[in-house]
This record gives C-alpha cells, sequence and structure tokens, in this order.
C-alpha cells in the first residue's frame, strides 16, 4: 500500500512539473512567434478603440498574450499606447477614421485619464477625418470621452446614465469592532480624513466640506466639456440631472445627448457611407494593439541625442522596489538617479498618479528630484491622483501641470497602528507573553495596549513629519509656511483649485508638462526624443510577479461584482500600518 501511494504521488508530482513545463514552453512559443510580428496597415481602414480592459498609464510594450485569448483580456491598456496611435493614426494615409467603442473600462476610467484621450482625439479632429462613436450605455465618464466624436450614437434600447457624481468612502469601524481590533490614530489637521473609515461610520463636516468641494470643482469641469461639445448649456445639463428626465433612449435624442439612435449594423452604414465604400464590401478595422504593431512611416522624430525622461510612478506609495503599479521608492530614485546621470536627457517629466502612502518612500524620491534640478529641468505631471504623498513628490519639482479634474493636495500625515489583543484573546483565545530588556522595548507591538507616553511619542513623531513636509512645500511652492499650512491640513483640491490657490502651475496634461519641460531645456518641437522610465522588467518576471495577484483581483469582480472593492480594502488594511501620507481610504468618483 505504502508503494502504491509513492507511486501515486510521484505521478501527480510528475504530472505537475510537466504542466509548468510545458506552459512556459506555451508560453516561448507564443513570445518567440510574435515578437516579430508586424501588422500592415489596409488602405481606408478605420481605428477601433474599444475600450473594453483597464487602462493604465503605460502599457507592456512587448506583451506577447495582449491579443491572445484569455489572457489577453486581463491585460490594460496603455494611456501611453492609446494616445501615441491616435496620433498616428492622425497623419497615417491609410486611416480614415475613428470608430469609438467606450466600453465599461471607460465608463469607469477616471476623468484625467479620460482627457488625456480625449484631447487626443480633438487633435485628431484637425486631419478633417472623422470620428463616430456607439455605445448601448453612456454614463457621465464615457459620455465626456464619446462628446468629442462628430456623430454619437446609442443603441434603440440603451441607456444613457444621466444624474450626476457621487464620491463615497468605505467605513470600516463597525467591521474592526465586530473583530475586536482597536484603531490606534495619530494625525496632524481637521482635514486629513483618511484615518476616519477607522474612527467613524460617516463623514466629518470638514472631510463632507472637501469632498463636496472637489466633487463640484470636477462636475463643473464635465458639464462645460460637454455642453459645449454638444451645443447644450450647462444650467440645462444640470436641470436634466436632477429631474432625471432621460430615461428612454430617445430622451437623450431629445435632449442632444446624443446624435441618433442606431443598431450596430446602422452604424457600420454610416461608416460605410464615410469611408464611400459600396455595400457589399466589409469595413477594414485595426485595433488598437494591432496598430501599435503596424509599420508606420515619420512616427519617430527627434534626435537621439537630445531625449527628454519621462518618469510613470504611478501606485501607493511604498518602500523597495515595487512594480508598475506600486511606486517603489527604490525603483523610481534609481530611474531619476539614472535620467540625471545620462547627458542625452535634457529635461525629466514626472508622471504622477499616486493617492499617496509611505512618508519615508515619498522623501527618498523628493531627495532625488532635489538633486536632479540642479542639472536639468524636472516638471511634475499629474494624472488622475497625486495627494498626499503624491504630492510630495511633485512638490520639489520646477513646474506642477495637473489636469483640471486631478485629485491633488492632501498635504498631511498620519500614523495608524492596529491593537489585535482582545481579537486574539476574545475571539481566537490566543494569548501573547514575552520579555523586554527596557520600558518601552515591545513599542507598537499590536497585542497589547498603548501607553499614555507611547501615543505622545507616536503623536509628536507625527507632529514633526508634517511641520517637515509643509516647510518643504512651502519652499517647492515659493510660499509662506503660514500660508501654505492654511491650503494643507490634509485638505484636498482639484487640480483647478490647486492652480488657485498656487499648488500647481498650469493646467493641462502629459503633452504640456512635456512641452514645458522642453522650452525650459531650450529643445525646440521635434527635436527631441521621449524615453520612458524606469525600464520595464521583462515580461515573465512582471508576470509571475503579478499574474496571482491579478487573478485573485478578476477572481473577486467575478464572484462579488460591485462588493468585491470592499473586499479589497479589508485585504489591504496590512498596507496601512505606519506613519502615511495619503488620501482618504476608498475614495470612490462616480
Amino acid at each position: 500500500m505504502l508503494q502504491f501511494l509513492k507511486f501515486v504521488l510521484a505521478t501527480i508530482v510528475g504530472l505537475a512539473v510537466f504542466m509548468v513545463l510545458a506552459f512556459f514552453l506555451f508560453v516561448g512559443m507564443v513570445s518567440v512567434a510574435t515578437s516579430g510580428e508586424k501588422t500592415t496597415v489596409e488602405e481606408n481602414s478605420v481605428l477601433k478603440l474599444k475600450f473594453d480592459r483597464p487602462i493604465v498609464e503605460r502599457g507592456r510594450e512587448n506583451d506577447p498574450f495582449s491579443n491572445f485569448g484569455p489572457f489577453g483580456e486581463g491585460s490594460p491598456m496603455g494611456l501611453v499606447q492609446i494616445r501615441r496611435a491616435i496620433e498616428d493614426a492622425k497623419n497615417d494615409p491609410n486611416i480614415k477614421g475613428i470608430y469609438l467603442n467606450p466600453d465599461m473600462y471607460a465608463a469607469v476610467a477616471s476623468y484625467p485619464t479620460l482627457a488625456e484621450i480625449r484631447s487626443a482625439l480633438e487633435d485628431f479632429k484637425k486631419s478633417k477625418k472623422f470620428i463616430i462613436a456607439y455605445s448601448e450605455y453612456y454614463t457621465e465618464s464615457s459620455l465626456y470621452l464619446a462628446s468629442v466624436a462628430d456623430r454619437i450614437y446609442l443603441h434603440p434600447e440603451g441607456v444613457v446614465e444621466w444624474n450626476g457624481l457621487n464620491a463615497s468612502v468605505t467605513f470600516l469601524k463597525g467591521t474592526l469592532d465586530k473583530l475586536g481590533v482597536k484603531p490606534e490614530v495619530f494625525k496632524v489637521g481637521d482635514y486629513k480624513s483618511a484615518v476616519e473609515p477607522f474612527l467613524r461610520q460617516d463623514m466629518s463636516e470638514p472631510s463632507r466640506e472637501q469632498t463636496r468641494s472637489f466633487l463640484t470643482s470636477i462636475n463643473g469641469h464635465v458639464l462645460q466639456a460637454i455642453g459645449t461639445a454638444r451645443g447644450v448649456d450647462v444650467p440645462q445639463l444640470q436641470r436634466l440631472a436632477d429631474s432625471l428626465i432621460v430615461r428612454e433612449a430617445e430622451d437623450a435624442v431629445t435632449h442632444k445627448l446624443v446624435t441618433a439612435l442606431a443598431y450596430p449594423d446602422e452604424v457600420e452604414a454610416q461608416l460605410k457611407k464615410e469611408l464611400k465604400l459600396d455595400e457589399k464590401k466589409k469595413v477594414e478595422y485595426i485595433s488598437l494593439t494591432k496598430y501599435d504593431k503596424a509599420e508606420k512611416e515619420g512616427t519617430e522624430k527627434g534626435s537621439f541625442d537630445k531625449r527628454i525622461a519621462v518618469i510613470f510612478a504611478s501606485g501607493e506609495i511604498t518602500s523597495g522596489e515595487g512594480s508598475d503599479e506600486v511606486i517603489g521608492s527604490d525603483r523610481i530614485a534609481a530611474a531619476i538617479r539614472k535620467a540625471r546621470e545620462d547627458d542625452k536627457i535634457k529635461a525629466v517629466v514626472l508622471r504622477i498618479n499616486s493617492p499617496g502612502g509611505s512618508a519615508l518612500a515619498s522623501d527618498v524620491m523628493w531627495r532625488e528630484v532635489q538633486l536632479t534640478r540642479k542639472k536639468k529641468p524636472v516638471i511634475a505631471s499629474m494624472s488622475d491622483y497625486a495627494a498626499s504623498g503624491g504630492y510630495y513628490m511633485a512638490m520639489g519639482c520646477d513646474k506642477i501641470v495637473a489636469h483640471p479634474t486631478t485629485i491633488t493636495g492632501s498635504i498631511g500625515v498620519f500614523g495608524l497602528w492596529f491593537n489585535v489583543k482582545d481579537m486574539l484573546n476574545d475571539k481566537l483565545g490566543v494569548t501573547v507573553d514575552g520579555v523586554k530588556t527596557n520600558a518601552y522595548s515591545d513599542l507598537g507591538l499590536p497585542t497589547r495596549n498603548m501607553s499614555e507616553t507611547e501615543r505622545q511619542w507616536f503623536q509628536k513623531r507625527t507632529e514633526s513629519i508634517y511641520a517637515d513636509f509643509t516647510q518643504k512645500a512651502a519652499e517647492g511652492r515659493k510660499m509662506k509656511v503660514e500660508d501654505l499650512r492654511k491650503i494643507a491640513s490634509g485638505r484636498v483640491w482639484t487640480g483647478e483649485q490647486g492652480k488657485q490657490n498656487g499648488l500647481v502651475d498650469e493646467l493641462g496634461g502629459l503633452d504640456k508638462a512635456i512641452e514645458i519641460a522642453a522650452n525650459m531645456a531650450k529643445l525646440k518641437p521635434e527635436e527631441y526624443r521621449l524615453r520612458y522610465l524606469p525600464e520595464q522588467k521583462p515580461f515573465f518576471e512582471e508576470f509571475l510577479g503579478t499574474s496571482s495577484d491579478a487573478a485573485e483581483t478578476r477572481a473577486l469582480q467575478k464572484h462579488l461584482g460591485v462588493l468585491a472593492p470592499y473586499v479589497q480594502d479589508i485585504r489591504q488594511l496590512k498596507n496601512w500600518q505606519g506613519t502615511q501620507a495619503r488620501l482618504p481610504f476608498a475614495l470612490e468618483i462616480r
């Protein structure tokens, strides 16, 4: 019997090893097969922009699965690649227009991201080529993107969700109470609402005030953009949202939110008309992924000896290496250092998309920015978020550029520790005991209550970090500390509000930041090339490091639907201990 079990176990292990090896062999074959693949753009083609995947700042340049089966479905779309494709299509004689299909991920994408795409589409229209948009379902955000189109079509049974924006925060106090977990919180500033989810079950008045303020600012920008594009005044758009009068598809046409109702075949008939095609001929569509791999003439401009480095810093801020979606201070500091020491790089654009994180890690990167400024211009480009620790990174730059709807500011810090003593003792029956050499050798241990002396120590440390933060911010913005603190205290602003109060220099996207960097480096248009940093990890290294997390995230979304974000919030609690500079927890704008 024992021998039989040995054989069975050996067989199982052998099969497992074989499957792993076969998988990597398969992956290698796919990679080799696709590495040299180039797409030919047919004459009279239409670039199809279907936003059916998450949009990140920078997609992977050589992802062998980007257009392959179930693996490709989860591959994010890169904002850099989207904008590059639109720009190339503008000058490509084989591309006659763009078919815009703002699917699910366009509906949930942030406004600064959509604004970058929208700006590229507006520039595309200068070529006199057409843009046609079609969807079965438009939200405010997807309509914001689609409004740039020459014609906007809606399915006859489709929906335009026109009811205004809301911002919500997930509160976990009740959950922690049930678990027997006591948070120890240390903060500076009335508006540092990141800790409120652990202490309250609703918004404080200062938090509600700032949220209402920046949400109104974002909504105003969105309404103005849509109203201008659709020929509808902003007060009318407000009335439509307040009355919920847009119920049926026909209502969206009546109130000029869309051009007309049409089925997909009717939209295609319109495309054939634009292309002057016979009814029997097919429309030659080319996807973003394929177009990115296509042979295109005259797209590379500028000298290899004159470059502007664009350094992408996306995600929560932490110490260590990080990844493409987590800002590791070691990795980003190394990228800034590399740009500083490369004589071919004449200026640096620091592209920040972060709600904040570790205060210490933020300071590490701030120092590298300071050293680089002494040798060449450094411009901050704020994406969706550049708040708290994200603003810490930006404040040392020569200029700060933000989109009007960027979430920024939140200049403040907090300390957070979780006391799990009651949970271990009362819920699980676990007790902890030990010895120590000094009175406070067990400082910060989560299995006991803090003394008042320890609480004072943590509070003083938090106040010291806040003082350093505001002092450096004031120096960077050339303001008096007392004036800076009037707009600090952890308060959140939009980019537009930040421009008004001195936290931001210019309004615009990545192109604007690059333009400013070029001017400061005395580089003429088309004289330089862009270099993207940090260097992306090899595909397989990144795949192995993130595939399990990505799979887990997709599984949560599949099985829990709208409840998935709340479970993810609880899972991320482990990243919140220590001194932090970040936005309110789980802030969602829809």
